[in-house]
C-alpha cells in the first residue's frame, strides 16, 4: 500500500514532486514605513509576504546611485534615462536595468516581465514613465504586479 505522500507524487520525477509540507512557505516581514502604531500592542505595524516584497521591488527600482551609503552598486539608474530622447532603444534599456537590479538584489522573486505602459511614448513630454513589473515569488506561482511611475524629482 502506498503512503499518502507517494500517492500524491505518483507520476512525478524527483524534480517535479509535490511538497505538501507547510515548511515550504516562507513568511516575509518588514516594518511599515508609515510607522503607524498597532492598535493592540502599540508597536510599529508590520507588512508581510507579498506586500513586503512589492515594497522591496519598488524601493530597488527607485533607488539612485549613491542612495545607499557604501553600496553605490545597488541602484537601477532608471531615472537617469528620463531626460534622454525616448526611443524604443531607451525603453529596452529601462527594461534591462530594472530586470538586472531585481535579479541581482531581490532573490525572493523571479521577474516574469517588465512592461512600459505607454508603448507609443506619447506621454514622454512629462519626463515620466509608467512601468509595470510582473513577477512570481519563489514559493508561490501566482503572478504579482507592481506599477511604478518613474518621474524626475529634481
Amino acid at each position: 500500500m502506498a503512503t499518502p505522500a507517494e500517492q500524491v507524487n505518483q507520476g512525478f520525477t524527483d524534480a517535479q514532486g509535490v511538497n505538501n509540507s507547510p515548511r515550504d512557505t516562507y513568511i516575509y516581514k518588514d516594518f511599515s514605513l508609515f510607522f503607524t502604531p498597532n492598535p493592540v500592542t502599540g508597536d510599529v505595524t508590520k507588512v508581510t509576504d507579498v506586500q513586503d516584497i512589492k515594497r522591496s521591488v519598488r524601493n530597488l527600482v527607485l533607488t539612485n546611485r549613491f542612495d545607499k551609503p557604501f553600496h553605490p552598486e545597488i541602484a537601477s539608474h532608471v531615472r537617469d534615462l528620463l531626460f534622454e530622447p525616448f526611443t524604443p532603444i531607451t525603453a529596452t534599456l529601462v527594461r534591462n536595468r530594472i530586470e538586472t537590479v531585481l535579479e541581482n538584489y531581490e532573490p525572493r522573486i523571479t521577474v516574469t516581465s517588465v512592461d512600459i505602459i505607454d508603448p507609443s511614448f506619447q506621454h514622454m513630454d512629462n519626463n515620466s514613465l509608467n512601468v509595470s513589473i510582473n513577477f512570481t515569488l519563489k514559493n508561490d506561482p501566482n503572478i504579482q504586479t507592481v506599477d511604478i511611475l518613474l518621474e524626475r524629482i529634481r
